[in-house]
């Protein structure tokens, strides 16, 4: 039995909870999310609070179990609160820029790179830090992720886009160019 799955997902006053087979839906200040749960998991409405059941003890269903207990609770904090994940462009003539809901970013290539923002997702740019903002978590790790990967950061000197929050080790470099 996971821990993350027993622990009831407390539901704030301004959010609102629909519970209809598969599909639960929560609609907050922020926006409304959907997700489908998977046909092992039962997800009940008790009150104030929501809880999610196993169907039977298979190691399967109890993987689901803490998942789907965290993805709801993501939901209810994505709707009444949002998510911000913040990227830093390191490198020299490394920029980016926001024209509507395209990102340009000029990393290095020859030529600049158009990121097309998914719906749901907010980019705030300034010189060389971008803030990404959403109420979805999954979605808003996933635009992080592959906004990173168009420049990852390299060893040596790290340059490229990374995390706010992520070290980069870097390597030394080659031993015979100090002799």
């Amino acid at each position: 039995m996971s821990r993350i799955g027993k622990r009831p997902i407390p539901i704030p006053k301004d959010v609102e909870v629909k519970i209809q087979g598969d599909l639960i839906s929560v609609k907050g200040p922020k926006g409304e999310l959907k997700r489908h749960v998977h046909p092992d998991i039962s997800v009940s409405k008790d009150g104030d609070t929501i809880s999610v059941h196993t169907a039977d003890e298979s190691r399967q269903s109890r993987s689901l179990h803490g998942l789907f207990g965290a993805l709801i609770y993501n939901m209810v904090i994505g709707v009444t609160k949002g998510f911000e994940k913040i990227l830093e462009i390191v490198g020299v003539g490394y920029r980016a820029e926001l024209k509507g809901r395209t990102a340009v970013f000029n990393l290095g290539y020859s030529h600049p790179i158009n990121f097309q923002l998914p719906d749901g997702i907010d980019a705030d740019i300034q010189k060389s830090k971008i803030v990404l903002t959403g109420i979805d978590k999954e979605l808003l790790g996933m635009t992080a992720a592959k906004i990173r990967g168009l420049r990852a950061p390299e060893p040596y000197k790290g340059k490229g886009i990374k995390y706010a929050d992520e070290i980069i080790r870097k390597k030394a470099g080659k031993a015979g160019a100090t002799a």
